[in-house]
C-alpha cells in the first residue's frame, strides 16, 4: 500500500509542478492566485499522502498549518483586489 501512496504523492507533485508554470506565466493576477491555491492544496495532499505512506502522524499538523495559511492568502488577495477596485472607481469619479 505504501508504494501506491508514494506513487500518488509523485503524481500530485507532478501536477503541482505544472501549476507552478501557470503561476510564473499566468495571464492575470486571478489566474496566478488560483494556481497558488492549487500549489498549496497539492502540497497539503502530498504531505498527507507521504505521512500516510511513512506512518508519521506529525505531518498532519504541518498540513493543517499550510491549509490555514492558504486560506489566509486567498482572503488577503480578495481584500487587496477589492481595495484596488475601489481605488480605480474613486479615480474614475474624480475625472
Amino acid at each position: 500500500m505504501s508504494e501506491f501512496l508514494l506513487g500518488a504523492t509523485g503524481f500530485v507533485l507532478l501536477m503541482v509542478g505544472i501549476g507552478l508554470v501557470c503561476i510564473l506565466r499566468g495571464p492575470g493576477d486571478v489566474d496566478r492566485m488560483m494556481s497558488a491555491q492549487l500549489f498549496g492544496t497539492g502540497g497539503i495532499a502530498a504531505l498527507l499522502l507521504l505521512g500516510a505512506a511513512m506512518d508519521v502522524a506529525s505531518v498532519v499538523d504541518v498540513a493543517l498549518i499550510l491549509a490555514v495559511l492558504a486560506a489566509f492568502a486567498a482572503i488577503a488577495f480578495v481584500k487587496a483586489a477589492e481595495r484596488a477596485e475601489a481605488d480605480r472607481e474613486a479615480a474614475e469619479e474624480r475625472t
